[in-house]
């Protein structure tokens, strides 16, 4: 099976997938991941089994990110051992990067591991003016959504940025817009208006809120899908009308109050990086 991960800056997305039918249904027959890594989300999972979100810390030593990923799989009951034929790594922490490197080459180095960066082939023709400079994980949203849309197609990464990435009919990576995300805008909020302070974020019952707290909400949930929706709109005034795609921790959140988003794959990313994995696994076996 495949180990995908991906590392935020905030938080880092595990999952394993099925890369062959005989592992599927050796998972259903033994009825695996019935804890606490399976969703219940609507979104079809296209082979991914298990899941996990963890927050993101830098300084997690090579050895440390080998016991914690043994331990997530083996409270499955799964032997990480047995169970990972694969790995595929996209990071937008270098620090990072780093130490997964340094962990699959230790740990894991009879395992094929693919970490989407320069020099890995993504199948999609980047058309940046220096393409070292897209963020791994951009990459592989774009390779994901074409896969599943076609082009042209906008993906909406709502995380600790939130990024906006293009990609054309024949499936070239384009160009976007990167603005600051939601958390970090309400945090530079709190830290600079003292009479603020931090609130649940639910829906106000009316746009123009009644109270601070209403104000809050309403000034981020729909300030923030406007922001989709005008950045998406314009995108299409270049790109001709386009399937918008979803994605990030915070994709839930503002996704129902954005006009522009018709689909919301909280695991673009992961998808993504199965297929760059495929592409240069298989290239490298022939």
């Amino acid at each position: 099976m495949l180990l995908a991960i991906d590392v935020g800056n905030t938080e880092t997305v595990i999952g394993l997938y099925t890369m062959t039918a005989d592992e599927g249904k050796s998972l259903r027959s033994n009825d695996a991941g019935v804890g606490f890594g399976i969703g219940t989300e609507d979104q079809p999972t296209r082979g991914l089994t298990h899941h996990w979100r963890l927050s993101t810390v830098p300084d997690r030593t090579p050895d440390e990110h080998a016991v914690l990923l043994t331990q997530l799989l083996d409270l499955e009951g799964l032997d990480i051992a047995a169970t990972v034929s694969g790995m595929a790594v996209s990071s937008s922490v270098p620090a990072v990067t780093g130490e997964l490197r340094q962990m699959a080459n230790r740990w894991f180095a009879d395992v094929p591991c693919i970490v989407l960066g320069p020099g890995v082939k993504s199948g999609m023709p980047i058309l940046y003016d220096n393409p070292k400079e897209v963020g791994a994980d951009r990459v592989a949203n774009a390779v994901g959504a074409y896969d599943l849309f076609g082009g042209p197609s906008i993906v909406v990464d709502l995380g600790t940025a939130t990024t906006f990435d293009a990609i054309s009919e024949s499936g070239e990576y384009i160009g976007g817009a990167i603005t600051p995300g939601v958390a970090i805008s309400l945090e530079a909020l709190f830290q600079h208006a003292a009479a603020l302070r931090r609130v649940e974020l639910v829906p106000p019952r009316d746009v123009i809120g009644r109270s601070t707290v209403e104000s809050i909400q309403s000034g981020t949930l729909y300030g923030f899908a406007a922001q989709v929706d005008g950045l998406c709109r314009r995108f299409m005034a270049e790109l001709g009308r386009s399937t918008v795609v979803a994605t990030g921790g915070l994709s839930d959140l503002i996704a129902p109050y954005a006009e522009t988003i018709e689909h919301v794959e909280p695991w673009l990313t992961l998808h993504g990086l199965r297929i760059v994995y495929e592409r240069n696994v298989r290239t490298e076996q022939k």
